[in-house]
């Protein structure tokens, strides 16, 4: 007997030590022994850690008391336990495990009760994650009994309901674009997650991960569908159409997983992704950034101001995708956001993930261009730079469907630490307002007809034809994108195509509209802050921030007395909305109107921007006109830009060029732009210092030509007649021909040096221009 008792002792004590070794050769999902190590010392060396730290350590132990909690808190207990090694938080995070794993069903009534019945919709997603997270931090913790009870019980009520969903050839009825794209990474990728958890207890749950981590490449890549209006993925710049909230939502559920996944068989390759490398540039694009406040991101859609890319960004830095651009985006923005899942420091996964960041340079900026355009999504962004409080212009003609809203051609303005050219917004999506209102074309800075904007149905079914934006050109002081609004106005609408030049402190935001009939057009402005009518400009003030907004065509504004002694101006009038996120509050909104009904119509208007630098000498702006030509003249800081817009390249000739006379320049182009000295005689090529041309083939003037083609193209050529740089849009294999006073012989087009031959009688460099032009740096 006492033999047997030794022998029994001894199996227990190897029967621990096994269990310890097995203990500490745990590879742990995301509160790792590795991560475990950084946050201590982090603690250590940054006081704002440490009392972050502090701060999460004393709401775990009030849980504890508290002898409460849910499955989210098993994020915060875990921390807890992982860093101290304390039962009580083990304890409390088994009572959890306990509770949910014997539940029925982790999901909703209102999924449940869906033919067929919806097992795994977000609520299981959300709580798979915390439950594989609080299971794994307490692993060594449980009997072997207990890993195996939970395990089989998170299963059964977590991870079968999204396989069985989503995945499993035999049972799933779920797509890739069923709600959305942001549903199909957290759904699928949360049981992913859970997978990895119970892979010692479950013989399966490897195969299940690994089959899961292979849907990656699909999922990423799924290109949308025509029969039902539903767009791709991912635009190949990395943009993700359903706004910065869900982006950052959809993004970061598979990052988690796929962190989870390099975690426990870091000698596993996984699935190759080049979108990976660009995802973050887009939080950083679609950013604005605020002295001494919270970075506010561009709003498009169901998402807010608040929300940022913090969480994917931090994810993709721990997977390895370090650049100093992206440790700068992830200090500017580790204080905003609203919400756990988005890694914040205050959280714990914030704080368990945050990385060791490069110390940079106090004046460091992004190494990106200050525009882009996502061409596939239909967004864009245009700053005038990087440093806090700049201007940045977003425009969005993209796809109308699930979270995006029925806002073809529409466009915000942040300037000087503001948001002050803005939208409605969004409601929760319970309340009516959302899809009778915030949804809705009415709700956004775009133009009306007789009332209408795109087809209300549009937020649900989407549009067989969707919006779009070209020709993204970026100079020095000069910014151009051509929104193509017309496929969803098309029940009302021939043309909707806007335009937008950012010359200096000015934006004007040109449309050229023809209806099917004769009609009311209407143009719609957003505002924060207050705004008032004074002369021929509205005056829209927040604070520090102001913009004047002044149409120009088909009037102006009346210049004095009463509208009622200037029946052909243009009229304001002030519109009632609802506010963002607060739909029992009226908004105010202006509607401006030309004063007769017509089904051709050009809208010209300035957007002002004031600044502490310009307020005592604002830009001079002009009206020129004449026979088939409108123009704008802007004058500012000893230079005068010229624009003209070409009425016979709207549209309204047939088999005919669009020739024109424009005061002795001779084109075809729709819009053609001179820049020259002020006070410089406006007739003389030599003059010109900049030009563009958008959508034409050539211009001369008393026989010199200064660029030609024999396609027509949207081009920037600055330092024009000297040293020029091109930004060039046009047919691929295009014989390009530009004026230049000196020889030549190459020419910098699209940032590449391409080389050409010079003709010294038309003082012309030809190039034959191609996008596998053999080219250098």
């Amino acid at each position: 007997m006492y033999k047997f008792k030794i022998l029994s002792l001894f199996v227990i004590l190897l029967g621990s030590v096994c269990s310890t070794s097995i203990a500490q050769d745990r590879n742990y999902l995301l509160y790792t022994d590795d991560n475990i190590t950084r946050l201590k010392s982090q603690i250590k060396s940054d006081p704002a850690i440490k009392e972050l730290w502090n701060d999460q350590l004393k709401q775990a132990k009030t849980l504890v008391k508290s002898n409460k909690g849910g499955a989210a808190d098993c994020l915060l207990l875990g921390l807890a336990y992982r860093m101290t090694g304390e039962e009580q938080y083990a304890k409390s995070i088994k009572r959890i495990l306990e509770d949910y794993t014997s539940k029925e069903t982790w999901e909703g009534n209102e999924l449940l009760s869906r033919t067929p019945s919806w097992q795994g919709g977000l609520k299981t997603s959300h709580t798979s994650f915390y439950i594989a997270v609080g299971y794994d931090c307490i692993y060594t913790f449980l009997t072997p009994d207990e890993r195996h009870k939970i395990a089989t019980d998170f299963v059964r009520v977590g991870i079968d309901p999204a396989r069985q969903d989503w995945l499993l050839v035999d049972t799933n009825f779920h797509t890739f674009d069923t709600m959305g794209h942001n549903w199909w990474s957290a759904c699928v990728y949360m049981a992913g997650v859970g997978a990895l958890a119970v892979r010692d207890e479950i013989p399966e749950a490897t195969q299940w991960a690994q089959e899961i981590a292979a849907t990656a490449t699909e999922w990423v890549t799924y290109s949308g569908s025509i029969l039902q209006n539903k767009p791709s993925t991912f635009d190949r710049e990395g943009g993700f159409y359903e706004s910065v909230n869900y982006a950052n939502y959809g993004i970061s559920q598979y990052l988690l997983f796929r962190l989870a996944f390099q975690e426990v068989w870091p000698d596993q390759p996984q699935v190759e992704l080049p979108v990976l490398d660009k995802i973050a540039d887009f939080f950083i694009h679609a950013s604005y950034y605020v002295q001494d406040n919270k970075v506010q991101s561009v709003p498009f859609g169901d998402s807010g101001m608040e929300i940022t890319g913090l969480g994917s960004v931090t994810l993709l830095w721990n997977l390895g995708f370090q650049k100093d651009r992206y440790a700068w985006y992830i200090n500017q923005v580790n204080n905003s956001g609203n919400d756990r899942e988005y890694l914040r420091l205050n959280s714990p996964e914030g704080l368990i993930l945050h990385p060791d960041l490069p110390v940079l340079p106090s004046d460091y900026v992004p190494d990106l261009p200050t525009s882009i355009l996502f061409a596939d999504m239909g967004w864009a962004t245009m700053r005038s730079s990087w440093e806090d409080n700049a201007t940045l212009l977003a425009v969005k003609s993209g796809f109308t469907w699930n979270h995006t809203h029925a806002d073809a051609g529409s466009f915000v303005v942040f300037h000087n630490g503001k948001y002050i050219i803005a939208e409605s917004g969004k409601s929760s999506y319970g309340n009516p307002l959302y899809s009778e209102y915030y949804c809705q074309s009415e709700a956004h800075n775009v133009v009306l007809f007789d009332g209408k904007g795109q087809n209300k149905r549009d937020p649900y079914y989407g549009v067989v034809n969707p919006a779009s934006l070209h020709y993204l050109v970026e100079g020095q002081n000069f910014k151009y994108v051509m929104a193509n609004a017309t496929g969803p106005y098309a029940q009302i609408l021939a043309r909707n195509y806007r335009h937008f030049v950012w010359v200096g402190d000015v934006i004007l935001v040109i449309d050229d509209l023809l209806a099917h009939e004769p009609g009311q057009f209407e143009w719609l402005l957003h505002y924060n802050g207050e705004s008032k009518r004074k002369g021929m400009d509205l005056i829209v003030k927040d604070e520090q921030s102001e913009v004047l907004v002044r149409p120009l065509y088909p009037e102006t504004f009346p210049v004095g007395g009463l509208p009622h002694d200037f029946p052909e101006q243009m009229r304001l009038t002030e519109k009632l909305g609802y506010k963002d996120h607060q739909p029992d509050e009226r908004e105010p909104y202006w509607s401006i109107t030309p004063a007769e009904k017509t089904d051709r119509i050009k809208f010209i208007s300035a957007i002002v921007l004031k600044s502490d630098k310009n307020k005592e000498q604002l830009p001079v702006i002009e009206r020129f006109e004449g026979k088939d030509f409108i123009g704008v003249s802007i004058t500012q800081n000893g230079e005068t830009t010229q624009l003209y817009f070409n009425l016979l390249a709207d549209g309204r000739l047939k088999h005919r060029n669009s020739v024109n006379q424009m005061n002795g320049w001779e084109t075809d182009a729709y819009l053609t732009v001179m820049k020259f000295q002020e006070g410089a005689d406006d007739t003389k090529v030599d003059n010109v210092s900049e030009l563009f041309i958008g959508h034409g083939s050539y211009l001369r003037r008393e026989g010199q030509v200064l660029i030609h083609a024999l396609s027509k193209y949207t081009a920037l050529v600055e330092g024009f007649g000297k040293q020029p740089n091109v930004v060039f849009h046009g047919q691929d294999k295009t014989t390009f021909r530009l004026h230049m006073n000196q020889e030549a012989s190459s020419l910098q087009i699209n940032k590449k040096v391409v080389s050409g031959d010079y003709d010294d009688v038309q003082k012309m460099l030809k190039i034959v221009y191609s996008s596998d032009t053999n080219e250098s740096e």
